[in-house]
């Protein structure tokens, strides 16, 4: 087979759909992965700014477009909403057709064209339209990004590398006002804003096109040796088949064997020992009247793959997800409920004009950046420390690290309570300003902890599950954004507050049940993993 030319093979893994990956990703040099990291971080960043940059805007739009007080709600309530159902589109599409770069420049196009339109647009309900559609195109690093972090690095290294990511996907909604505050003081005021997000976009996809590479890992080829499926009752096995058909996404169509040799110079009794191991749906039955001299074999064919968007929500039935789902949206929700209710409140409070609320978001900034600082330090230590004291045993729960008791039982519900009774009694601005950043400190350490929970839990569709997450996630977001003006008006915002603080505490109820029973729940869901079968006997 004669070698390509070095023009023909930049041409094909640049302008091609589904460019070959010729090298494992994880053996991608620090260099290409920060890249990687950095272009990750800036397609998920796109999503949270573009939620946000028009928000100090707002009252020009309603005046612009003679808008119903409605219609400007919904352009941010539907885009939370459409960012929660795009991403298992998303997921489910990278799953299916093993790609993810095409995704991405598919995705920042939509969204890039979309902000376009939105800058020229002369009608509110045209706008709302548009709205979701660029929800639509920013969606995707929210959920392939997470599969992409799972094929460049193993367990042991991901929480940094998801740490570095999460900046990027919550430093978005809050550098957003930032930058729109200052936009909006051009003459093309709130306009400025969608264009700035059209020629980002069109920065991304050029940085994409040139500098990505392709890197959809397929486990069963760079793998050096799979995990070999033993016997057992056929309860287990029934439950291990579950994960198993869950997992076909990363399978081929045709069975799969994988032998594991042992050396020549071993006995014909250890030779006959060997163990075979391949993938198949057959009845566990057949594996126990099949097994003879110490030989384990279990056969499982793979099913044909079907496109499937819908399979991602399914993901929600299993325990360990769900909960998993629901503290990270309620630490979403509660950050997104009082970045809505801040223009308002910091305007009729303090007297604010747009770029000083937009300057008011910088706590919230410096709260993240130490929060994925921290995250990036302690997570992957963590993990490998937990991993010692039981002698060496891995459990995926490892991932649930000590740093996020703090975070969740005190430091979110103080953060949210200083700023909503700060505010409340007319205190200084800063008080709002540093109880937010607070909250969010603790918020970015939940949020990367437990999405890399969701993906070391899933080997191989990692994708799907932070996709489902994500819809619980945006869902949440939408609701409590919907209620929170409305609340702080009936309320005030220090009442308001007290009600997220306790949204948070009851989230940190389930984390501990996560905790101290996510194995068991994983276990009776399918998804045990190989090496914990031992320390669970």
């Amino acid at each position: 087979m004669s070698k390509q030319s070095p023009i023909k093979h930049v041409l094909i893994s640049r302008f091609t759909i589904r460019p070959p990956v010729e090298n494992d990703p994880r053996l991608l040099s620090s260099q290409t992965k920060a890249l990687i990291i950095v272009i990750l971080a800036m397609c998920a960043a796109s999503s949270g700014f573009s939620s946000t940059i028009y928000f100090p805007g707002i009252p020009d739009i309603t005046v612009d477009l003679n808008a119903p007080p409605i219609a400007t709600t919904l352009t941010a309530a539907l885009f939370i909403l459409f960012m929660g159902i795009a991403p298992v589109f998303w997921a489910s599409f990278s799953d299916y057709y093993r790609i993810r770069r095409f995704l991405f420049i598919l995705s920042m196009a939509i969204f890039g064209l979309a902000s376009l339109g939105a800058a020229l647009v002369t009608n509110i309900w045209g706008l709302v339209v548009l709205r979701c559609v660029q929800a639509l195109g920013a969606s995707c690093g929210q959920s392939v990004g997470a599969g992409v972090i799972a094929d460049c690095y193993p367990i042991e290294r991901r929480g940094a590398a998801f740490g570095k990511y999460f900046f990027g996907v919550f430093f978005g909604p809050l550098v957003g006002p930032i930058l729109g505050g200052f936009l909006i003081m051009s003459d093309l005021k709130w306009r400025a804003t969608f264009l700035f997000c059209f020629a980002f976009a069109f920065t991304v996809v050029l940085l994409i096109i040139f500098t990505y590479p392709e890197t959809y890992r397929e486990n069963e080829k760079w793998n050096t040796s799979l995990p070999t499926i033993a016997t057992s009752d056929s309860y287990e096995d029934e439950k291990r088949q579950t994960a198993t058909e869950d997992n076909n996404d990363n399978g081929s169509e045709s069975t799969r064997i994988s032998i594991k040799q042992e050396p020549d110079n071993l006995s014909n009794n250890s030779k006959q020992s060997r163990t075979i191991a391949a993938s198949s749906n057959i009845d566990p039955a057949f594996n126990k009247n099949n097994n003879d001299n110490n030989s384990k074999i279990a056969i499982e064919t793979k099913k044909k793959k079907t496109l499937n968007p819908i399979k991602p929500f399914l993901y929600l039935r299993h325990p360990h997800v769900l909960l998993a789902s629901l503290v990270t949206a309620v630490a979403f929700g509660s950050m997104f409920a009082v970045e809505t209710i801040i223009p308002d409140l910091f305007e009729s409070n303090y007297g604010f004009v747009p770029w000083q609320t937009g300057l008011s978001y910088l706590g919230a900034g410096v709260g993240n950046l130490c929060g994925a600082f921290i995250n990036t330090f302690l997570s992957d230590r963590l993990l490998l420390r937990a991993r010692a004291k039981r002698g060496g045993h891995a459990l995926v729960e490892d991932r649930i690290g000590i740093n996020l008791w703090p975070c969740g039982f005190i430091l979110m519900p103080f953060g949210l309570l200083l700023f909503g009774w700060g505010i409340g009694t007319r205190m200084s601005y800063w008080t709002g300003i540093i109880g937010f950043g607070i909250q969010n400190f603790g918020m970015n350490q939940i949020m990367t902890a437990l999405s890399a929970y969701l993906v070391d839990s899933a080997p191989g569709i990692g994708a799907s599950f932070t996709a489902a997450a994500n819809f619980l996630r945006m869902i949440t977001a939408c609701v409590l954004t919907l209620a929170a003006n409305p609340m702080v008006k009936a309320i005030g915002p220090g009442y308001t507050c007290v009600f997220l603080a306790a949204l948070t505490y009851i989230s940190m109820g389930l984390l501990v049940i996560l905790k101290i029973y996510g194995g068991r729940m994983r276990r009776y869901s399918g998804y045990e993993q190989e090496n914990e079968r031992a320390f669970w006997k």
